[in-house]
């Protein structure tokens, strides 16, 4: 890509299936998945710009772009786009900018790149992330940014230890490679909610079941806004089903790509 590079994994060879990870983490997210899908798939794990080890951005973006460049670069499209939170975004986006390198949709946690809070306990973990941010305290925005992985219905100890562990390890790593008064480069893709209608390629909603209200509700208006929406939850598993629970996720995403068109 212009201005850096982008890593990523690329494993298997079959249909194309991209995994994309969340905001401030990498593609080890997904190995679970790579492990699974590479068997009869080409999948491919890449690390968005300014995120595990890839380039911070010294120009303007959309990570949209990046994508579609790296399709483009690896003769890979169409592809089936999964993507959590931030990566589903970057899904969506995809089917909206560059449809044509896009064979299908899933998402986990989102609905477009424009996020809707509204709930009390999200506010509060938003708000605890900008104190952290206004002081500094890299470590205290790491755990509040762990929060989301939680939900609102348990504690951290409720949870996989070893999955907040790898969650905290590519957090902090991303987290280190930016300081506080870098330009934020990312240019956002324009009436993403007014445009969703028009995505004609089927969608699929896996979420957890835990996860927070606003992340569930972002996912349910999207696929009830496509022409072609299903949603499905994981139990036992919030904002990150694909590591908490990769047997269900992996069941989940499998049966829609048996089922897929084509």
């Amino acid at each position: 890509m212009p201005h850096g590079s982008l890593a990523y994994r690329d494993e298997g060879s079959g249909p194309t299936l991209v995994l994309l990870h969340g905001g401030y983490l990498d593609h080890g997210m997904w190995e679970q998945q790579i492990a699974a899908f590479a068997r009869h798939h080409r999948v491919i794990a890449p690390d968005a710009r300014g995120h595990g080890a890839s380039s911070n951005a010294a120009t303007p973006f959309r990570h949209t772009d990046d994508l579609a460049a790296l399709l483009h670069h690896l003769d890979a499209a169409p592809a089936v786009l999964a993507g959590v939170s931030m990566g589903g975004a970057t899904a969506v986006d995809t089917a909206l900018e560059h449809p044509r390198l896009v064979r299908a949709v899933v998402i986990t946690g989102v609905g477009t790149s424009e996020p809707t809070f509204e709930d009390p306990w999200s506010l509060e973990v938003l708000a605890e992330q900008q104190r952290a941010l206004a002081t500094g305290d890299v470590e205290g925005w790491v755990e509040a940014h762990l929060r989301f992985a939680v939900g609102p219905h348990r504690a951290p100890e409720d949870v996989r230890q070893d999955v907040l562990r790898s969650l905290r390890e590519m957090a902090l790593h991303t987290v280190s490679k930016h300081t506080a008064d870098e330009p934020d480069h990312h240019v956002p893709v324009p009436d993403t909610w007014k445009r969703a209608a028009g995505i004609d390629v089927p969608v699929l909603a896996i979420d957890g079941a835990l996860d927070s209200p606003d992340h569930l509700a972002m996912a349910r208006r999207l696929t009830t806004t496509v022409r072609d929406g299903h949603s499905t939850t994981v139990a036992h598993a919030a904002h990150y089903p694909n590591m908490e629970e990769p047997a269900s996720y992996n069941t989940h995403l499998t049966t829609f790509l048996t089922h897929l068109p084509g």
